[in-house]
């Protein structure tokens, strides 16, 4: 059984899709369409923006989601049994699955990064990885974080590597916590704020109010959601799931074992980058991985 993937947000990079525009006039429709319903042009922040714009949150989420489109429209959905996204990369996965069309999914992706980013402006925070403590160990350092702040779990990417969230001050703390008790890496990472924590609530409950104007159906492919890490198809979890992600850890280990425990053996990444390729084979290394970021990739696809 094979099983799409789509990434999220930190795939992104200056130049994106450009070749997949070039090449293929499907391609080239779809982004063109994407220029029109959004108020900016999109492609263009993507082929030529410089990185610092790229990265705000605003305009990274609908770039990856509309490289990911991009490429799996071309790809079709014939032999996929399961889809699955990190975090934004949901959104993509649920395009894929038929479960929302791609006008409105692009709306709300946009949508959902200037929410997110506006809730990082009102509600500072941060987040930090943690490579190489177990979920027990993680989970008491979190709790003698706590007093300096909100934090919790974000990610949980792959054994051993999480991604925590919360107050600055809180974080830091963490950060200084996982070294001292024998952490592999600890680092804070660079973003906007402390998505996948509850300093996102604003953003949620305005994302919840979007989503109430978004028509979403019955997934036709099951989408491994990152809120419950199983198979989803019908549109009401679908979208309290989502409403539910933006404060809630994305279960990306428990989503891929959940996939691989249901007859899935290989996985194919579509979109920019490599990151979930390398998760999943931290995760479970018997399993296939694909990428397909580039025209090139996706005319080997096509030939296979």
């Amino acid at each position: 059984m094979k099983a799409f993937v789509f990434p999220g947000q930190g795939a992104q990079y200056c130049g994106m899709a450009k070749d997949l525009y070039d090449s293929f006039p499907e391609a080239r429709e779809l982004m063109d369409r994407a220029d029109a319903i959004l108020d900016f042009s999109i492609t263009d922040i993507m082929f030529n923006a410089p990185e610092e714009e790229l990265r705000q949150t605003r305009y990274t989420q609908p770039a990856i989601f509309l490289h990911s489109m991009a490429a799996a429209t071309l790809l079709g959905r014939d032999g996929v049994a399961m889809a699955a996204g990190h975090s934004l990369g949901e959104y993509s996965a649920l395009c894929f699955a038929g479960a929302m069309n791609f006008d409105e999914a692009l709306a709300i992706v946009a949508r959902r990064g200037e929410l997110m980013q506006n809730a990082g402006t009102e509600n500072p925070g941060t987040m930090a990885a943690v490579i190489g403590m177990k979920d027990e160990a993680l989970e008491e350092l979190l709790a003698e974080a706590t007093p300096a702040g909100t934090i919790q779990a974000a990610n949980f990417n792959s054994p051993g590597q999480v991604v925590v969230s919360g107050s600055i001050d809180a974080v830091r703390k963490a950060v200084e916590l996982a070294r001292s008790k024998g952490a592999r890496m600890a680092k804070e990472l660079t973003v906007s704020g402390a998505f996948h924590s509850p300093l996102m609530k604003p953003a949620e409950e305005e994302l919840k109010k979007a989503l109430d104007e978004v028509t979403i159906s019955d997934a036709a492919v099951p989408v491994c959601m990152n809120v419950v890490a199983r198979p989803v198809t019908s549109a009401a979890d679908i979208r309290r799931n989502l409403v539910l992600q933006l404060t809630s850890p994305v279960l990306w280990t428990q989503s891929v074992e959940a996939m691989i425990a249901s007859g899935v053996t290989s996985f194919t990444e579509v979109g920019p980058q490599k990151v979930l390729q390398g998760l999943i084979k931290r995760i479970d290394r018997n399993v296939a991985t694909a990428g397909v970021d580039t025209a090139e990739h996706v005319r080997e696809q096509l030939t296979v």
